[in-house]
């Protein structure tokens, strides 16, 4: 099967286990305990919704580290193409672009990366969304968490 092409519009991705089933195991659950809690207050009801919120956050935080990891990687892999396909001019900017910039401009093709980080850089494009917005040639991501 071949991986579905990818454009702004569609290059999010979504794992229904996840945004779904274990989104839904774990709030659901905490929401009633802590009704409970709330209802009928007993030490041992407080304790179950004090839980309930912990198990809440760790699931929470089982996505969002794996993602600050996987921006710190586009980082390294972006500035070491970036090193490679840009002019000499604009490789000398490369530091001054943000983790940020460097994930949105992740999705440009070669020939356009150097246009687009001169616009990024010279426009002041911060935002990750304007950036993947503004990318014409889209070079697809099929392995990002």
């Amino acid at each position: 099967m071949s991986d579905p092409t990818q454009s702004f519009e569609h290059h999010a991705k979504f794992v229904p286990a996840y945004h779904y089933w274990m989104t839904a195991l774990l709030v659901l659950p905490t929401l009633w305990f802590g009704f409970r809690a709330a209802s009928d207050f007993s030490v041992d009801r407080l304790v179950f919704a004090l839980f309930a919120v912990g198990v809440v956050l760790a699931g929470f935080l089982l996505r969002f580290f794996p993602l600050g990891v996987q921006d710190r990687l586009i980082r390294l892999e972006e500035r070491l193409r970036m090193e490679r396909i840009l002019p000499p001019d604009l490789r000398a900017r490369i530091p001054e672009l943000t983790t940020s910039q460097l994930v949105g401009l992740r999705f440009a093709s070669d020939e356009e990366l150097a246009e687009l980080v001169r616009r990024v850089l010279d426009q002041g494009m911060t935002d990750r969304k304007q950036i993947k917005r503004a990318v014409r040639s889209w070079r697809a991501d099929h392995q990002r968490i």
